[in-house]
């Protein structure tokens, strides 16, 4: 078989240059020349047409019925969760992690549960057949029915799918596979982006359950051109410490469900199971109240968690006071600090200031500002705040608290985890109240510190 055409194109401009150079022609950027593939008016593989569907009529969305998207379960709840319910025939999931957080021992633990019931395969770019033998006898899977194959080349894949049939298909990883129709080495972003489109493809046309595993760079972010990322339906992320047994799975993108679910694991002797009650996780176990702790509710998706916020405010020895931030964001900390001097009266500038989030949890919501400024606050007084004291809201510039979605499904998640006291924006104030909670609605961060020492005799 001839091999087909290539040249090279800009990413910055789209020039296209038939040989590579480090230096684009067309807009003089250096760097910016990958491989593709030059478009045929033929078939690029085979005979069969390469459109994604069957050519279809313009029809009127209101003549569509709406249908709810069939989906299966992977008999893993908390991974089910992160999907938005299961898996859907002809969808694509991308997920992606540091090395050794444990995608493969995840993916192997729902492929064989899969196995009871749909035609699977693992097709391994990585490990060999008896590597992935030796991980599934050590975690104590049951692996009759999972089929393998340990192979990188892109059209050998293909042909298996063909013949095999499979309804779900894991690539372990999109970044060891290569296509002869390209020159560039694996995990190249030519190689990446040409793989992804076929497997994608197949997906489509034969209706087969596709998850890939993708790489990820030293910032965390995954490997390979950002198409990646666009052309699949949904994205998970692997997020934890390698030297904890806790692990997150968060979707980022899900055009099957709801975004930002996050997905709960500990890892054991006998791989990943789902961790129930969540919330524990992220909260401290003192025998007495210290000072510098507070309670907060966010909500991931549509699952709300308790996290607990640790504040160290100490008298700073250097020119420059240090403010450093584990979980949060850094840049906001700063801003809240200037909140809380200009508007409650609480001067920080000569402290070291030091934010956790318990558990390794990474908090983005702006909820999150009223428990930081109540924890440095408590610690800065070095007196705890009331027991059973759980809070939430953000904190504009000029000192008002502003209201957090959801804000019922967090107080009720409090109220169930045994919380008496809340501290909440007014706007978020429920009509009737809630069973065992004691409600203090607040507007302004002033009259949040003023409420808060009148609850320290409780």
């Amino acid at each position: 078989m001839a091999k087909a055409k290539t040249n090279y194109t800009c990413t910055e401009c789209g020039g296209i240059v038939n040989k590579w150079a480090g230096q684009c022609p067309s807009c003089g950027q250096w760097n910016t020349l990958v491989e593709t593939l030059v478009e045929s008016a033929g078939n690029r593989y085979s005979a069969k047409p390469q459109s994604l569907a069957q050519t279809a009529p313009v029809l009127n969305l209101s003549d569509i019925e709406a249908a709810d998207v069939p989906r299966f379960s992977t008999s893993i709840e908390e991974f089910d969760r992160v999907l938005g319910g299961g898996l859907v025939p002809g969808g694509v999931v991308l997920i992606g992690g540091d090395p050794g957080i444990g995608k493969s021992t995840l993916l192997l633990q729902a492929l064989a549960n899969l196995a009871r019931s749909k035609k699977v395969l693992y097709v391994s770019g990585e490990e060999s057949g008896a590597q992935i033998a030796l991980r599934a006898h050590r975690l104590g899977i049951e692996t009759t029915g999972l089929a393998l194959q340990a192979e990188i080349q892109l059209e050998k894949i293909l042909n298996t799918l063909s013949d095999h049939q499979p309804q779900v298909v894991v690539i372990d990883s999109i970044q060891t596979l290569y296509s002869d129709a390209l020159s560039s080495a694996p995990g190249s972003v030519a190689q990446v982006r040409e793989c992804a489109a076929q497997l994608t493809r197949v997906a489509k046309t034969m209706n087969v359950t596709m998850i890939l595993v993708g790489h990820v760079t030293k910032e965390g972010a995954l490997a390979g051109p950002r198409v990646l990322e666009h052309i699949v339906d949904t994205v998970l992320y692997f997020e934890g410490d390698t030297h904890s047994s806790f692990r997150l799975v968060r979707a980022i993108k899900n055009r099957f469900g709801a975004v930002n679910e996050l997905g709960v694991f500990a890892m054991s002797e006998r791989g990943l199971r789902g961790v129930s009650n969540p919330s524990a996780l992220f909260l401290s176990q003192h025998d007495t109240q210290v000072a510098g702790s507070c309670v907060m509710v966010t909500q991931e998706g549509t699952r709300p968690l308790l996290v607990e916020i640790q504040a160290l405010v100490d008298s700073s020895h250097a020119p420059n006071a240090r403010r450093l931030s584990v979980g949060l964001e850094q840049n906001r900390l700063a801003m809240l600090l200037a909140v809380l001097h200009r508007h409650a009266g609480v001067a920080a500038f000569d402290q070291d200031v030091f934010i956790n989030a318990v558990g390794g949890v990474k908090i983005a919501e702006p909820a999150a500002d009223l428990a930081v400024l109540l924890a440095i606050n408590s610690s800065m007084r070095n007196k705890p705040l009331p027991r059973h004291l759980v809070v939430f809201g953000e904190v504009g510039l000029a000192g008002e608290i502003r209201p957090a979605p959801r804000g019922q499904e967090r107080l009720r998640e409090a109220a169930k985890l045994g919380f008496t006291v809340a501290m909440i924006p007014k706007a978020n104030a429920p009509k009737q109240g809630i069973e065992g909670l004691r409600i203090i609605s607040v507007d302004r961060i002033d009259e949040a510190m003023s409420k808060i020492r009148d609850l320290d005799d409780l």
